[in-house]
């Protein structure tokens, strides 16, 4: 299984706002063994988030789309999904429950009396209008639900607020609900070492033969300006732990052969 991420909003887009999902995407999938594979960063435009949502459904893979399922008039998520699958939004039983019970719990909260039929509390029932065939994502924040709906094979788009604060446990929720077969805690190291003075170009054929002898994913991380290392890069394999000191190994070797300095090494 890949793992995805969409971020929506013209407020990403214009630096309005700094995106935090994408770190925290990272930190919960790596928390659980699973690389990210991908992200996408989106604007308020329906056609583009539908294209978009259209290739996360069709890709078998499970994809988070952060942000756009309110019910103000940028919120566009809900149809585009919709429009995607090809699909009527149609109002969850469920996600009325709940939303009718956060509702009456704010109106608790201010000493007053619900009113189901005023215009603001009807409108806010738009925010559990799901494509047809969409589950929960239970919102522990405020109750207001997200929701998952299947593509294609195993993959699964879906679907939160984009208040970081509701998010990000939602989708542990998710991950844990629904993704726990994939998890492979412990199954991914990774073994650095800084080389100083190199160029790529004169790694590159190491690397190469690294992954071409051995089960790993051979990485060049270049910095020109680290506060403690200066010009360098860090040079490493990733892998299942088995498969690393063979490699790592070999990687010193060569790396000694060319003569290169070598600082610090790096396990993670």
């Amino acid at each position: 299984m890949k793992f995805g991420v969409i971020i929506i909003g013209d407020e990403i887009l214009s630096g309005k706002r700094s995106d935090k999902h994408l770190a925290k995407a990272i930190e919960l999938l790596g928390a659980r063994g699973l690389p990210l594979a991908y992200a996408h960063y989106v604007g308020d435009d329906p056609e583009r988030i539908t294209t978009t949502l259209s290739a996360a459904f069709a890709s078998g893979d499970t994809v988070f789309s952060f942000g756009g399922i309110g019910a103000t008039p940028d919120d566009h998520t809900r149809q585009c999904a919709a429009n995607a699958l090809g699909k009527e939004l149609a109002l969850s039983d469920t996600a009325r429950a709940l939303i009718v019970e956060r509702m009456q719990d704010v109106a608790r909260e201010q000493g007053t009396d619900f009113e189901p039929g005023r215009p603001d509390n009807v409108h806010r029932l738009q925010m559990g209008m799901f494509p047809a065939g969409a589950s929960i994502i239970p919102n522990p924040y405020n109750k207001i639900p997200g929701f998952s709906h299947p593509g294609v094979g195993q993959g699964t788009v879906h679907f939160v607020p984009g208040f970081p604060v509701m998010a990000w446990p939602m989708v542990e929720w998710v991950l844990d609900t629904h993704c726990s077969a994939w998890f492979q805690t412990g199954a991914w190291r990774e073994q650095s070492v800084i080389v100083f003075g190199a160029m790529e170009s004169l790694l590159t054929p190491l690397m190469e033969q690294l992954e071409q002898r051995h089960p790993v994913k051979v990485f060049s991380l270049p910095s020109v300006d680290h506060p403690q290392y200066g010009k360098h890069i860090e040079l490493g394999v990733k892998g299942r732990p088995e498969a690393l000191p063979a490699a790592y190994a070999e990687m010193l070797d060569g790396l000694r052969k060319l003569e290169m300095p070598l600082g610090p090494e790096l396990v993670r």
